[in-house]
């Protein structure tokens, strides 16, 4: 059986500075893609609140939430999981530069908060738990979906390479964040690394046959054409 995957919810950013918009006009909400293989239902950046997400994976998909096996965060930014408690159920997963430097912000965060006597401490708290429940991901889910680093749009943000027999499909996360973006050869502009994003953009057009951007709908690679 060949890997499949499927569009749940495309996202979108809070202002697309390409469509020359300045500030903040929507919610912004990362794109989530079910992938299935075998047994596995991987379910990548579940953005939507939760209540929201059943709705849309019912749509999509005629199940329910309760039967995705595993969770995938290309990366933790909070507007990538919205819904990860209508999820308990399954594996979380994320790469592990993007847990390992995220651990770390929380808990300089939480450090700071308590000598400041921070009302935010009690969300710190909660996202340090949340945190917990992550496992750093493997190489391979399956034979047909690796891990692949796309570091640089956060410190280790991380896509999943489908390979199905005659064509290549990387899930890219905010790697890469609109068709525009791509067709302009541009990185998100919020990258914590620009120029580390713009190696792992230049890496992920090379390879990639299709790209499920952070924030749109599956785009074919430009290399298609070229």
């Amino acid at each position: 059986m060949a890997v499949e995957y499927r569009i749940i919810s495309i996202g979108t950013l809070a202002n697309h500075l390409l469509w020359k918009e300045t500030a903040p006009v929507r919610t912004q909400h990362a794109t989530t893609t079910l992938i299935e293989d075998d047994s596995r239902r991987i379910l990548v950046d579940p953005s939507l609140p939760a209540q929201v997400l059943e709705a849309r994976f019912f749509e999509r998909t005629g199940q329910k939430l309760d039967s995705v096996t595993d969770v995938f965060c290309t990366t933790l930014r909070p507007d990538a999981r919205r819904a990860l408690p209508a999820l308990p159920h399954a594996r979380w997963w994320c790469g592990e530069a993007e847990l390992e430097w995220y651990s770390r912000e929380l808990l300089a965060m939480r450090d700071s908060a308590e000598r400041l006597g921070s009302a935010d401490a009690e969300g710190v708290e909660e996202d340090i738990a949340l945190a917990k429940r992550f496992q750093p991901a493997p190489e391979k889910f399956t034979e047909q979906i690796s891990v692949y680093p796309l570091h640089g749009a956060t410190v280790g943000c991380t896509g999943l390479l489908l390979t199905p027999a005659t064509t290549t499909i990387v899930i890219a996360g905010p790697a890469t964040a609109t068709r525009e973006h791509i067709e302009k050869g541009m990185v998100w502009e919020h990258c914590a690394d620009k120029d580390q994003a713009m190696e792992s953009f230049t890496d992920l057009l090379e390879l990639a046959d299709v790209i499920v951007p952070g924030f749109d709908n599956l785009v074919f690679s430009p290399r298609r054409w070229m």
